[in-house]
Order: C-alpha cells, then structure tokens, then sequence
C-alpha cells in the first residue's frame, strides 16, 4: 500500500510547486518562512499556553519580510472537544529591497480549534480567528480568519513516533475595518493561503515539516517556502 501511496504523494507535490511557479503574478524570488510552534498544558489541566516564532523572508534569507512573534493562553473545557486561545502578537514587518525600514503592528486576537477525524487517517483541524490589529499610521483593523488544516500519516494509521505525514491547510482572511486611516480602505477579501507539505514526526510531541505556500491577495500572488517545527511539552 504505501509503495503506491509515496510515489502519488510525491507527483501531487510535484505538479503542486510547478503550478504555483508558473501562477506566480510578480517577478519576485519565491520567499522562504522559518517557524517555530509551541504549546503547553499546566499539569494536563484545562489550560495552558501557546505561541509561535516566524522569520518570514522575500528571499531565501536576508531580506525580511516579517518577524512575528505571538503568544496566549489556552482554555480546553471537560468533556468538549475544543480548545480556545487569548493572545497577543508583536509583527515587525519589512520592505522589499535593500530599505531596512520597519512597520510595527501589534494584535490581539482569540480563536477556537476544535479537531475532527475523516476515515482511518484524515486529521482535520478547524480553526477560527479573531483579531485586533493596531498599525502604525493605522486606524484600528479587525480580521476575520478560517483555516482548515488537513494531516494524513502515511507509514501509520496516527501520526506517532516516526511517522511520515502529508500535510495541507488552506486559510481564507476577511477584513473586519474597511476604512483604515482618514483616506485610505482596503477591501473586503484580505488573501487567501494555501499549503502543502510532508512532515515527519519525530514523536508524537514533536514535528518537522517542509513545504510550499501560495499566498494570494487581490493584486499579488505570491510563493513562500517553509520550514516549520511543532513542539508539544
């Protein structure tokens, strides 16, 4: 079975990074993003906290796009299956080119994320975001997001120890504010992010993955790279 599996898996991928190539809008390198997630339980009681590192570059490396950092608190209820976060982020974005000047946001934001199982190996998880976003020469932003992310183990029936996984999410942002400063507005569809990658679990509690994003906005598509590492402790 998985010497069927691994060879369409690998095509999917294939046909996946050339499509994204040639959908490219702009003449930009393809960018690469650098992540760290993490999160916690307080004594595997109902909560804990979470929070993720990213370097998010135009290029390779060198040029910043975005660091952001972000954390929060999680609550998960008895007996429901959901989790929901409180958290705060602090975003220094860049500019294109050789300018080393820097934008600085900061966000609040709530979310939900409740799992769900298709079949003996789909892992789904639903997750719903809220933001506050406060931008420098901003007017308040506020955002709506959707993700659904999609795990498939490939060697084993769960994503255990030593697991090989194929991993996708597809994420739709909504803008909340539509006037952001005296004259300036910005649509309603804010970008939309699509992912595939392969992972590999090195145990249960800790995940490396690697993979292409298309990023796509009303005016620029755009292809990112990445390099994730998820840890559960």
């Amino acid at each position: 079975m998985m010497k069927k599996i691994i060879p369409l898996v690998l095509v999917s991928f294939s046909c996946f990074y050339s499509s994204a190539l040639r959908g490219q809008v702009n003449k930009n390198e393809i960018g690469a993003w650098y992540m760290y997630f993490w999160n916690t339980q307080i004594k595997q009681g109902p909560w804990g906290f979470q929070g993720d590192v990213q370097h998010r570059n135009w290029n390779t490396i060198g040029d910043l796009e975005q660091l952001l950092l972000r954390g929060g608190f999680t609550y998960t209820p008895k007996k429901a299956n959901i989790k929901f976060t409180l958290g705060y982020g602090n975003i220094q974005t860049g500019t294109l080119g050789l300018s080393k000047e820097k934008n600085t946001e900061h966000r609040i934001y709530q979310e939900a994320l409740f799992p769900q199982k298709i079949g003996a190996r789909f892992y789904l998880n639903h997750r719903l975001r809220y933001e506050q976003r406060f931008i420098e020469n901003q007017d308040l932003r506020t955002r709506y997001r959707y993700n659904m992310f999609v795990n498939v183990p490939l060697n084993n029936k769960e994503i255990t120890d030593n697991t090989f996984y194929l991993a996708l999410y597809n994420e739709l942002f909504i803008n909340g504010q539509r006037k952001i400063s005296t004259n300036k507005t910005v649509a309603l569809f804010d970008r939309n992010r699509i992912y595939m990658a392969f992972g590999y679990a090195i145990k249960k509690q800790m995940k490396v993955q690697l993979g292409m994003m298309r990023q796509t906005t009303d005016v620029l598509g755009k292809n990112q790279t990445q390099l994730s590492f998820h840890h559960t402790f």
